[in-house]
């Protein structure tokens, strides 16, 4: 992914497309802090009320549309003139079929010189919005670095980023680029439109980085598991820390993630990758991460009912106690009360919890002073 700087004048606005590759320079490899926050249209959105969007979800983007039917019927019109022209209306950050309309139905040069020009110097996040949806629309392989560079800024314009790399070719090795360096909400629209995808090339990813750790992980969590044929790749856990771990992430999102989406309970190859998790597992050295995962897992299997999908409850104590002796190791002990004298949060937690089950052997005379 490459990108050019902006050449705007001193004092004029930045640009939402430079204030972006200035700080994926700063940490090239890495999500942008904060997501980018603040942009740097902030003061303009900051306690906006409205304008707000309509209430039929079917006419979302049409006052939009009406503005780009406007200014591609009349052929002098440049792109420059609708760098103001969204902030009055609601602008939809997910695909809008008015938009896309008004896309197809004009010149597509035109179209995407427009989108273009919206997304490499609009200072506005309305008008980068409409235009990178036009790019969505009409992009081509060009426009890849660009939609990649805005995409960083992924809680805004993560979902109409990972849209336009999904049609283009070579819209994998694009995709896979971005989800590294997303998080959120930005990394759940880019793990699913790899999943969409459903490509040999990056079921490796999904196998081993699609999750972070984030509470969101649980929307994709089981899609990951499913496209990626987690439970057909249980034998390469054998050796494969990064697997493993992994693992241990999607079976925590997994059982926490009602509403969100499918939960192990649901998920028919619980037992069999539960099981793999467990044995393998204990095979790599304690870290504090490692062990919030497993007694994270010790705490769900103790106090759910047996899982719908296949886990019985034979099983399901066969795997506590596999997950228990793993935690009783005196360098996993060790490990966890090290993290606790550390101040790391996922230890306090551990050690402040209401249940029992949850402090588990490494803080048993540890009363707890937080709530659950």
């Amino acid at each position: 992914m490459s990108g050019t700087t902006g050449t705007g004048l001193p004092g004029s606005p930045t640009t939402l497309f430079d204030h972006a590759l200035r700080l994926h320079r700063l940490a090239p490899g890495a999500p942008l802090p904060r997501d980018g926050g603040p942009y740097p249209d902030d003061a303009s959105h900051r306690g906006r009320q409205g304008p707000n969007p309509p209430e039929d979800r079917h006419s979302l983007g049409k006052d939009a549309a009406l503005i780009l039917h406007a200014h591609f019927a009349r052929t002098s019109a440049l792109p420059g003139e609708l760098a103001d022209a969204f902030h009055a209306v609601h602008i939809p950050i997910h695909h809008s079929e008015h938009i896309a309309a008004a896309a197809e139905q004009a010149d597509r040069d035109r179209v995407r010189r427009t989108g273009r020009w919206l997304v490499r110097h609009g200072t506005d996040r309305c008008a980068v919005t409409v235009g990178l949806a036009l790019l969505a629309s009409v992009g081509t392989a060009e426009d890849i670095p660009l939609i990649q560079t805005i995409g960083l800024l992924s809680n805004h314009f993560g979902a109409l980023a990972a849209q336009a790399l999904e049609r283009q070719p070579g819209e994998v090795e694009a995709l896979l680029w971005l989800a590294e360096r997303v998080t959120g909400w930005g990394r759940v629209y880019v793990v699913e439109a790899l999943c969409r995808l459903d490509s040999p090339i990056a079921r490796p990813w999904l196998l081993r980085r699609a999750c972070d750790g984030d509470f969101l992980n649980g929307c994709f969590a089981a899609k990951v598991a499913t496209v990626a044929g987690l439970h057909e790749a249980l034998a390469d856990l054998d050796g494969d820390s990064e697997m493993v771990d992994h693992t241990g992430l999607l079976l925590q999102s997994m059982s926490d993630c009602g509403g969100m989406g499918l939960t192990l309970a649901h998920y028919p190859h619980s037992a069999a990758v539960f099981e793999a998790h467990a044995r393998h597992v204990g095979s790599l050295s304690p870290t504090v991460r490692r062990y919030y995962g497993v007694a994270w897992l010790t705490h769900f299997l103790t106090t759910r009912p047996p899982l719908a999908a296949g886990c019985t409850a034979e099983q399901q104590e066969a795997l506590q106690a596999t997950y228990l002796s793993v935690l009783d190791r005196e360098e996993w002990t060790r490990t966890a009360r090290a993290g606790l004298a550390a101040g790391d949060r996922r230890m306090r937690w551990i050690a402040d919890h209401r249940s029992p089950q949850l402090r588990l052997r490494a803080f048993p005379d540890r009363l707890p002073d937080a709530e659950e």
